[in-house]
């Protein structure tokens, strides 16, 4: 892989990259995809990776592997110009971009292949074959061939068992669909996991390190089974040279020239081990509109920043953290004496969660939370919610995604309820008490930069609720 820019012309970057996706979750696209950017960067590249859809646990684990940020790329929620900026700005300055898909390859609307089509990404297909030989080279080629608009490079077999075992997958998939790689059954490499995916980074830091670099290893032990079974193709020239192209002027205008809505406007932010469902993209549209952000924990501190505007308690994993939130008793004041002060709040999922009477952990253990909000929260094992919604305000309409295994119970009457992307039932609730706004959506900011500064400016239309306090 030569990996350098090579501008095409003077309105696009040239520069190799890679599109990983899958039958089907749990194949290990996110371990190789990790392994694969550590390799590089090990060797000096710069590595951007990016991935598909609304998730906030890969791209944490994905961007300790890089060292670069991760951005989450998805075409319905962030809306193509978005993503296509965002993608023109990375080849600006990386050696390789990686990106990552969600679920199975065709799953979604629009799904990780749309995603690969639309701006000509090839793919490589990343499979476990546990339990299977020919039949695995049946399915690569059905995904492969499925549609054309798409260019699939070969098969990534992880779980691939024995030698024997990469030569039946080998004979028996066609010459333009070739074996990449035969990774073994390797427990070393597996990223922790726990119930609503892999845990985040942060928590397992040191304990990553070793893996990525057991990954690593892993990757050229499993290209050279592949070698030995026939393959020809070269897992690690893999990544053809893309054209990424800016977005229209007009577009662009949209996208960068945001007003300074929020100029001057200070931003508490709940940002722990509790609370960490953030995306960058948030982050930095508040900073483009003028907000001062300052981060605090309601899990350790017993203040809010000094001179706050406004609060955001994103989503996270409260629910791993229930006795620490519900003794924090100063954190409780400050919170409760902010929120009847009228001051905007806006509190999504976890945070949804922290602003109710009380929060079932996932041992049943009733916890006191703020009791903002009237209701409890419930966990419920693997029993859960997702997808993505418009969350209709009267603000604007702002588009998100839910993704949840807990239920609320004993709640008032909403505000409104979020619209389903794809189905006419009503979404989450979405509950206003004074300024706060609470719902289960996790939102994306930059989908309607609008409606989110009204948020953080308690510029509302609807009347005041009484809250619990």
């Amino acid at each position: 892989m030569t990996m350098n820019m090579n501008p095409i012309n003077e309105r696009s970057i040239s520069v190799p990259a890679l599109f990983l996706a899958a039958p089907a979750s749990g194949q290990g696209k996110t371990t190789i995809t990790a392994a694969l950017a550590r390799y590089f960067t090990n060797q000096g590249k710069v590595v951007r990776v990016f991935k598909t859809g609304p998730d906030y646990l890969d791209p944490q684990i994905l961007a300790q592997a890089s060292g670069q940020p991760v951005v989450q790329l998805d075409l319905w929620m962030a809306g193509e110009a978005w993503c296509q900026q965002q993608l023109f700005a990375a080849a600006q300055v990386a050696d390789l971009i990686l990106v990552e898909g969600a679920m199975g390859m065709f799953d979604g609307d629009p799904s990780s292949a749309d995603l690969a089509a639309r701006f000509n990404i090839p793919i490589a297909m990343v499979m476990d074959v546990k339990g299977m030989a020919q039949t695995a080279a049946a399915i690569a080629t059905g995904l492969a061939r499925y549609r054309d608009d798409y260019q699939t490079l070969g098969l990534i077999a992880n779980n691939c068992s024995t030698a024997r075992h990469a030569e039946l997958i080998q004979q028996a998939l066609p010459d333009d669909v070739p074996l990449l790689a035969c990774l073994a059954n390797e427990p070393t490499v597996a990223l922790p996991e726990r119930h609503l995916g892999l845990v985040q980074a942060q928590e397992v830091y040191e304990q990553l390190e070793p893996i990525f670099e057991l990954g690593c290893q892993w990757l050229v032990d499993g290209a050279a089974r592949a070698k030995q079974s026939g393959a020809v193709a070269d897992l690690f020239s893999l990544a053809h040279q893309v054209a990424f192209y800016p977005v229209a002027d007009a577009e662009l205008a949209v996208i960068e020239q945001v007003p300074k809505t929020l100029d001057q406007v200070r931003i508490g932010i709940a940002r722990d081990a509790a609370f960490s469902f953030i995306y960058d993209a948030n982050l930095a549209l508040l900073e483009q509109m003028g907000a001062q952000l300052a981060f605090f924990s309601p899990l350790n501190d017993t203040c809010l920043p000094p001179e706050v505007d406004a609060l955001w308690l994103p989503g996270g994993y409260p629910e791993l953290h229930t006795q620490a939130l519900s003794s924090n008793q100063l954190m409780h004041q400050a919170i409760k004496g902010f929120y009847h002060a009228n001051k905007p709040i806006l509190a999504e999922c976890g945070g949804f969660l922290y602003c109710l009477e009380s929060l079932t952990d996932l041992d049943e253990q009733i916890w006191p939370m703020l009791g903002l909000l009237a209701g409890q929260g419930l966990m419920r094992g693997k029993r859960g919610c997702q997808g993505m919604q418009t969350a209709s305000l009267p603000e604007g309409d702002i588009r998100g995604h839910a993704h949840h295994r807990s239920r609320s119970q004993g709640t008032d009457t909403p505000l409104a309820y979020c619209q389903r992307q794809r189905h006419s039932a009503d979404g989450e609730a979405i509950y206003r008490s004074k300024k706060l706004t609470a719902s289960y959506l996790h939102l994306f900011f930059p989908a309607n930069p609008t409606a989110v500064a009204a948020l953080f400016l308690g510029a509302f239309n609807e009347p005041i609720k009484l809250g619990l306090g």
